[in-house]
């Protein structure tokens, strides 16, 4: 669908702190060493406290060196330390030095447990810890505004300029709906925690740009270690202010550094964003189970922050804001959906050869990648405290009785502010759920994932003696959807999606919101994993609706699972 008159730019906000060495990242940055001194610190005593005697500690470490001496065999990466093999090789040695036996007298002896754990969780803490820099965060940021903006421009200048000439920016691109005003309102007064939908490895630069755009500080959050073997992607990590996740380290040392990392780095201010999700989502579906390891963190921060208010301190307030990414295509949707595919129906579910490797397929894919158009929006949902209430500009919330809400009351017991890690936890899954709640209201239905959904459901109505995975082994003559019944299910499925609207329940984008419905399904239909080299949908010579790819058209219909639109088919 065609904008109709001028279209609107997206408004670039002036920002909140203006001077640069104000960033609270920069002032993380400026007291590195003391800040990885005390994630140390804090981690130590936790892990001392999950294991609490040096027996406990002992197995603890065992165990450690088992799993890291196994990931090295199996899973080494470029980006490992030279010294990653000697490292443990000596922690080994010295642990096999101490007795195996503890009796109470040996256990009042000064073994050196406490020291090798240190040694360790200085390790991984220097690993996980971030270098921001201010000067290569305007340069970084610059560069993926060239680059995102290439990516997205539509092919509508001719010559051989037109891979380097801006019809569009990316302000023309990127829709930011929502809570605007309220997060940058919450952001002076408080700590902000983005949590996004994660469907594209796009995500995270598309997050920082609309970051900048209004007017934030640098967040910053975890990456995959993995993205860092390349020096020159590592330089860019580094500058928009990314940590380092590793997940293939899965023990109990590595956990609770991680955990002490992003706590610490909450409490004492900085702005931060994770992917609650963990991963991209493989399905396509909004995520439904969170990760919730680091979510938690949030708790833990938001408790010593009170306590420190309590003698004297100051208070911060963490503030959660769910954002929902909205594509009309994703890059990697086959990738992901075939490992969706093939981890949910195993023996059921094969892939059949294909030339997708061929030069002319890559040729043709990246003739797509470089010349076609497509939109972003990025929807900001409306802030919440940890426990779930909206709160307004100042960040307070109220009960049904119009009463302000002290958060203070969730980590009392007898009246006074406590440690109770069970009590965070159930808080932690409340705080999941509502997060989830919140992506599907804020999910913006687009044409392209209607059009999708109605095609792909309407064949599985065809063929519903048909398991999921028999259907998706259909040959391509057997996917033809009359057009004639397309438009007449898709009219009546944008009226249901139009008063889910109303009540609530998700918002939609333009595309939807015009009242030609030919238009709209053309637009969906051309709009929808545009560069694939096997499209998801498309017309044939006869002017009905098929598909080249139903993995994918399998995946972009899943962008409406959760509202039960289905029964309506």
């Amino acid at each position: 669908m065609k904008p109709k008159g001028k279209r609107s730019k997206t408004k670039m906000y002036d920002p909140i702190l203006p001077g640069v060495q104000d960033w609270p990242v920069v002032h993380l940055a400026k007291n590195r060493k003391t800040f990885v001194e005390e994630v140390v610190k804090r981690s130590v005593e936790r892990i001392k406290k999950l294991r609490d005697s040096k027996a406990a500690l002992f197995e603890e470490l065992e165990l450690t060196v088992f799993k890291e001496k196994s990931r090295l065999k199996e899973t080494p990466w470029e980006v490992d330390p030279d010294d990653e093999k000697e490292f443990w090789g000596d922690v080994r040695s010295r642990l096999a030095s101490l007795p195996k036996e503890y009796s109470a007298e040996l256990a009042m002896l000064d073994y050196d447990e406490e020291d090798l754990l240190r040694e360790v969780v200085e390790r991984y803490a220097e690993e996980i810890a971030g270098d921001f820099r201010p000067s290569y965060y305007k340069l970084a940021r610059a560069i993926v505004t060239f680059g995102l903006t290439r990516f997205l421009n539509a092919a509508r200048l001719q010559g051989i300029d037109r891979f380097y000439r801006n019809e569009l920016s990316l302000r023309d691109k990127v829709k930011i709906t929502g809570e605007v005003e309220l997060v940058r309102s919450l952001a002076k007064k408080g700590t902000v925690l983005m949590v996004p939908t994660h469907f594209s490895n796009l995500d995270s630069i598309v997050i920082g740009w609309v970051i900048h755009t209004l007017g934030l500080p640098p967040l910053i959050y975890g990456a995959g270690l993995n993205l860092f073997n390349m020096k020159i992607f590592a330089y860019f990590m580094n500058s928009l202010g990314a940590y380092k996740v590793d997940r293939r380290k899965k023990n109990l040392l590595y956990i609770e550094t991680l955990k002490a990392y992003s706590s610490l780095a909450m409490e004492k201010g900085i702005h931060s964003l994770f992917f609650p999700g963990g991963t991209r989502s493989r399905s396509g579906k909004i995520e439904k189970k969170l990760k919730l390891g680091l979510l938690s963190t949030a708790f833990e921060a938001q408790r010593r922050s009170l306590l420190n208010a309590r003698q004297g301190g100051e208070s911060n307030k963490i503030f959660i804001v769910p954002v929902v990414l909205n594509y009309n295509f994703v890059l990697e949707a086959e990738e992901l959906i075939k490992n969706y595919l093939k981890t949910k129906g195993q023996e059921r579910y094969y892939i059949e050869s294909s030339d997708n490797s061929t030069s002319l397929r890559i040729i043709k894919f990246i003739f797509k990648f470089m010349t076609k158009g497509g939109d972003i929006s990025v929807s900001l949902g409306r802030p919440m405290d940890l426990f779930g209430n909206f709160v307004d500009k100042n960040g307070d919330a109220y009960d049904l009785h119009n009463r302000l809400i002290d958060i203070e009351d969730y980590f009392k017991s007898n009246g006074v502010i406590n440690e109770d890690l069970q009590r965070e936890s159930e808080y932690t899954k409340m705080l999941g759920k509502r997060i989830v709640e919140e992506f599907h209201k804020n999910n913006r239905v687009s044409a392209s994932h209607l059009v999708a959904f109605t095609v792909f459901y309407m064949l599985r109505r065809r063929h519903k003696k048909l398991d999921l995975f028999n259907l998706l082994r259909l040959p391509n003559d057997d996917l033809v959807v009359n057009y004639v019944e397309l438009k007449r299910t898709f009219t009546m499925l944008r009226e249901q999606v139009l008063e889910a609207k109303r009540l609530g329940r998700l918002d939609v984008s333009d595309s939807l919101q015009d009242e030609d419905i030919d238009e709209m399904i053309r637009f969906g239909i051309k709009n929808c994993g545009m560069y694939h080299t096997e499209r998801p949908i498309l017309f044939n010579k006869g002017g009905n609706v098929t598909t080249q790819n139903i993995n994918t058209l399998y995946y972009y219909s899943n962008r409406l699972i959760g509202y039960g639109f289905e029964k309506y088919i």
